[in-house]
């Protein structure tokens, strides 16, 4: 709250209470000599300090009580209503002790400089300060700028319950999600690639010509128990697991090597803390495209590259398959799943054919921003 600008709102309060400040201190007899010019001074001074009150409470409390002593010192009988708007927005802060400190230093200090002012014996200047600086008004504006920070916090509270409900609702709702994946067609399709497979043994043993349209049965089966598994393998990842990150990623492309691919990694740049959300898209980025590539690609070779850079996270992802720019394929699901996530995160996302053949994977995930 103290680091807010200064709005037009704050120079309309500050603006105001100092032509009251003012109007009030031309009512009384005063000349135009030099205290009187001081206390005119003041008075303008300590009402225009608020128009700070809330980028830098403490300081303007500071202010506005000095400006109260100073022109209760120089005859001025003025009310110091800077001082209360000022006890309201630092309290409001959170600022109570260094409030109630400053308070009775005021307390203090506001019958001496009516003494000093040379207008008031002792008593009348105890008299004039109790009605420059009530404390009844003190406790009220106190009383007020504590009740609305307590009102803020308690907002804050609630809108940090409402964000954590939501996000516990969504991973019900996914974990939900995936149990019906689960149940309802991980069953069916574990069912049809068994049996395409029985079909296509049955016949490859009897000496018989497997017709395309079995085969293209028994691909199609293997390929959707691939994605379902994906799928529920992401919508169970939720924040209470430690999910996968770049720390992982010298597995993915040492798993990639045992399945018969020549895989390699190479890391540039300064390693920084990445968030969390990053460290998952680009592990999961690295791995979609590595299982792509030993699927789909043909390729015996595969690059990866991850570089650090200040402001960005920059992953790589190369193949020598067959893939060429008259061949591309069809984006399939996990390039379109890689593609929302980078999207989510505000980067960018290339997938395409190499000239030289093969294809190409980047992505440019944003860092500075999310951390």
């Amino acid at each position: 709250m103290g680091k807010g600008r200064i709005g037009v709102s704050d120079w309309v309060v500050a603006v105001g209470v100092a032509a009251i400040l003012l109007v009030t201190g031309l009512s009384g007899q005063h000349s135009t000599t030099g205290p009187d010019l001081l206390g005119y001074a003041l008075l303008t001074a300590g009402g225009l300090a608020l128009a700070a009150r809330r980028r830098a409470p403490v300081p303007v409390l500071a202010v506005t009580g000095l400006c109260a002593v100073g022109h209760q010192a120089a005859g001025f009988d003025v009310p110091a209503v800077a001082y209360l708007f000022a006890v309201y927005a630092a309290v409001r802060a959170g600022h109570r002790t260094v409030t109630v400190a400053a308070s009775v230093l005021m307390l203090a200090a506001l019958p001496v400089a009516a003494m000093v002012s040379g207008l008031h014996d002792t008593g009348e200047a105890f008299a004039q300060a109790r009605g420059a600086l009530e404390l009844a008004w003190l406790i009220a504006a106190g009383a007020a700028g504590e009740a609305l920070r307590q009102a803020e916090r308690r907002a804050d509270e609630a809108e940090r319950t409402r964000e954590e409900t939501a996000r516990r609702r969504a991973d019900e709702e996914r974990l939900h999600i995936a149990r019906e994946l689960h149940d309802s067609l991980t069953h069916q399709i574990s069912v049809i690639k068994v049996q395409a497979e029985v079909a296509v043994h049955l016949a490859q043993k009897r000496g018989e010509q497997v017709p395309e349209s079995l085969l293209a049965i028994r691909e199609a089966g293997r390929e959707a128990a691939r994605e379902l598994r994906a799928t529920l393998e992401a919508l169970r990842d939720d924040d209470r697991s430690r999910p996968h990150g770049l720390d992982q990623v010298p597995d993915l492309v040492q798993r990639a090597r045992t399945a018969g691919l020549d895989a390699k990694l190479s890391i540039e740049g300064r390693r920084n803390d990445v968030p969390a959300a990053v460290d998952r898209t680009a592990y999961r980025i690295v791995q979609e495209s590595l299982t792509n590539v030993a699927r789909h690609a043909a390729a015996t070779n595969a690059w990866v590259r991850i570089d650090y850079r200040p402001d960005a996270l920059l992953i790589r992802i190369d193949d020598d398959g067959g893939t060429t720019p008259d061949s591309a394929p069809v984006p399939g699901v996990g390039l379109l799943g890689m593609r929302e996530r980078v999207t989510a995160l505000g980067g960018h996302l290339i997938a395409a054919p190499r000239r030289e053949g093969g294809f190409t994977v980047q992505a440019e995930l944003p860092v500075d921003q999310l951390s």
